[in-house]
């Protein structure tokens, strides 16, 4: 299909009259009635009818006008894909509060003058195929959950490991404790409505439950964080674990308290996909802006991630097995 006649199709139809979609795209009202036709032809059905106000769209044409505005879409990213300079580098960060974008946060500081695109995408396998298809560069996740290997072009390398804290109300028993033992919490309720069943996520929490006897609740609809420390404040027999990089903001009546898990430190494994052809200059600059900081703290106490998770230290990388 002739992309100037779906351009052309797309003018006529935003403007109403094909001389002024013929200025708008610097023809001639000739051109653009040759360009319509041919395209009329190609798909067997017509897309205007003359009024003497001007060209309206018909039933087909009305049908195929969304369809037209995607076309062009993805053509603007095909030839951007190839021209990676000159567009901003397009990272996905899962989450506006999580720790990757705090990471974000951090790159854009210390180089204000590269332009980004921050995305939120939801499942592994939409940003797997974002990254694969050049719609971004890169994202934040946890690889590579037992049975789902990165395809081969993928590579990975880890980049943080956020330790869990205990988020509880004032009421809590653990209230009042500086620290928590990981092991203490067995026998406590862990609420967590947000966890989705074939999430990375929902793995690793898996894996630490059955590796330390937690009981993790996911019941009941997630209305959000907010509605999350609503009932954690008002509720003493529930606690959750929150990401020590995680930044929330709650009422101060809520009393809400974080206490640092221990002995050992759950951590969760945060790591940088992109594809390995990806040509954009900037990406090697965030790869080196996060090499730059190790992944854990070498002094701290014992950790504990799912065996999974690897154990790649700043600047390594991972390539998983093909799909």
């Amino acid at each position: 299909m002739d992309l100037d006649s779906v351009r052309t199709f797309v003018a006529a139809a935003d403007t109403g009259r094909f001389q002024e979609a013929a200025a708008e795209l610097a023809v001639t009202q000739q051109a653009v009635s040759k360009r319509i036709a041919a395209l009329e032809r190609n798909l067997g059905v017509r897309l205007f009818t003359r009024t003497p106000r001007g060209a309206e769209l018909t039933i087909d044409g009305q049908a195929f006008l969304s369809h037209a505005r995607e076309l062009l879409r993805v053509a603007e990213r095909a030839v951007a894909s190839v021209h990676t300079a000159r567009r901003p580098l397009r990272v996905d960060i899962i989450a506006s509060r999580g720790a990757a974008s705090g990471l974000m946060r951090g790159f854009h500081r210390a180089h204000p003058d590269i332009d980004l695109d921050v995305l939120m995408l939801f499942q592994i396998e939409t940003a797997l195929a974002a990254i694969r298809s050049g719609e971004i560069d890169a994202s934040f996740r946890a690889v590579a959950a037992p049975g789902r290997p990165l395809p081969e072009d993928i590579e990975s390398v880890r980049v943080l490991d956020e330790p869990l804290e205990l988020l509880t109300g004032p009421a809590h028993a653990l209230a009042g404790a500086r620290s928590v033992p990981l092991a203490r919490l067995a026998g406590h309720r862990i609420w967590m409505p947000g966890i989705v069943p074939g999430t990375e996520w929902a793995a690793y929490y898996e894996d630490l439950v059955a590796e330390f006897g937690l009981t993790i609740e996911a019941t009941g609809p997630n209305f959000g964080s907010d509605a999350l420390l609503d009932t954690v404040a008002d509720t003493p027999a529930l606690a959750t674990f929150m990401g020590g990089h995680t930044r929330l903001v709650w009422p101060a009546g809520h009393g809400l308290r974080r206490i640092p898990v221990t002995d050992p430190t759950p951590v969760y494994p945060h790591s940088l996909l992109w594809h390995r052809d990806n040509p954009h200059p900037a990406l090697a600059t965030l790869r080196a802006h996060l090499a730059a900081t190790p992944p854990r703290d070498p002094e701290a106490a014992a950790t504990w991630s799912p065996s999974w998770a690897g154990r790649d230290g700043p600047g390594r990388t991972a390539t998983a097995g093909p799909t």
